[in-house]
């Protein structure tokens, strides 16, 4: 059996800043080190950093962290959270990922301007997301989120509009909601849009269509709550069916590749390579039970 890794598969830029921030810091403090939510949507990866030190920890523990040393992941926090840090002496380690950081300024310098003239900041994202939450903190909670066009009543098409996006979310999707919107605006010309999607992300969805239409079987490696790992999983699904979803090695049924002759095994942004090797190198113990493999 064939098995290969896709190469461009595994942690965005933003996630390996924010790994390697806290890895260094791990080090120099010698594991007392607090994050404030998952480093990374991959719970086996937030289990390697746990064995390592790092503590992971809600808003709600901030008080107890006075003079402690508490990291930022890459999604970003509001400005309230840098507040309350302050408040208690808690030192930020701040790994935000430069593109959202950049995004958060983008926000706010679009919050006051609409401000100035009656008009809305609308943002496409998800709810609750963690880089969202931080976003819509740029704007006083103020932000309109949209996640589908179902959600488009919620605007005022009358007043003026500026469109942004989470920097994960699908660009066809965007493109989609702007033009709804524009259509919908009142006085269209009044509507800004800003394609604030991070590249490095949405150039992986035509990259693993290809990818999964060349193997008999995909191996699809991401944490649960990854929301950018649900949408390129359904990438894969799309170009291939045989394409299954796995948190980590022990997930993998011998079923599944039965009769076949090559496997594809790709990630999301949020996945480590170490763990997709760890689970090409099942699947190559499942072919080496049953005949000679091809790695």
């Amino acid at each position: 059996m064939r098995i290969e890794i896709d190469e461009q598969s595994g942690f965005c830029f933003g996630v390996v800043k924010a790994i390697s921030t806290a890895e260094e810091w791990l080090r120099a403090r010698e594991g007392a080190v607090w994050c404030l939510g998952d480093i990374v949507h991959n719970r086996v990866e937030v289990d390697r950093l746990e064995q390592l030190g790092l503590q992971t920890v809600g808003h709600d523990r901030l008080p107890e962290l006075a003079g402690r040393c508490v990291l930022i992941r890459a999604h970003g926090e509001p400005p309230a959270t840098y507040a309350e840090a302050r408040r208690y002496g808690i030192e930020l380690v701040d790994a935000t990922c430069p593109v959202v950081a950049k995004l958060q300024e983008r926000v706010r310098r679009a919050w006051e301007a609409m401000r100035r003239v009656e008009g809305q900041v609308v943002l496409f994202g998800k709810p609750g997301h963690a880089e969202v939450v931080g976003l819509t903190g740029q704007t006083n909670e103020e932000a309109i989120v949209i996640e589908s066009e179902a959600d488009l009543g919620r605007i005022d098409f009358s007043r003026p509009i500026c469109l942004l996006s989470q920097t994960t979310q699908s660009l066809a999707q965007f493109n989609a909601i702007r033009d709804e919107i524009l259509r919908r605006a009142a006085h269209p010309e009044t509507v800004e849009v800003h394609d604030t999607i991070c590249r490095q992300v949405s150039n992986r969805n035509p990259h693993l269509r290809e990818f999964a239409a060349r193997f008999d079987a995909v191996i699809f490696v991401s944490g649960s709550k990854s929301s950018n790992g649900k949408a390129l999983y359904e990438v894969c699904r799309g170009a291939n069916p045989r394409t299954y979803k796995v948190e980590e090695a022990t997930e993998l049924r011998r079923e599944w590749f039965e009769g076949i002759a090559s496997v594809g095994v790709c990630g999301a942004t949020s996945t480590p390579k170490w763990l997709m090797q760890r689970v090409a190198d099942a699947i190559a113990g499942f072919s080496a039970e049953g005949g000679s493999s091809e790695r």
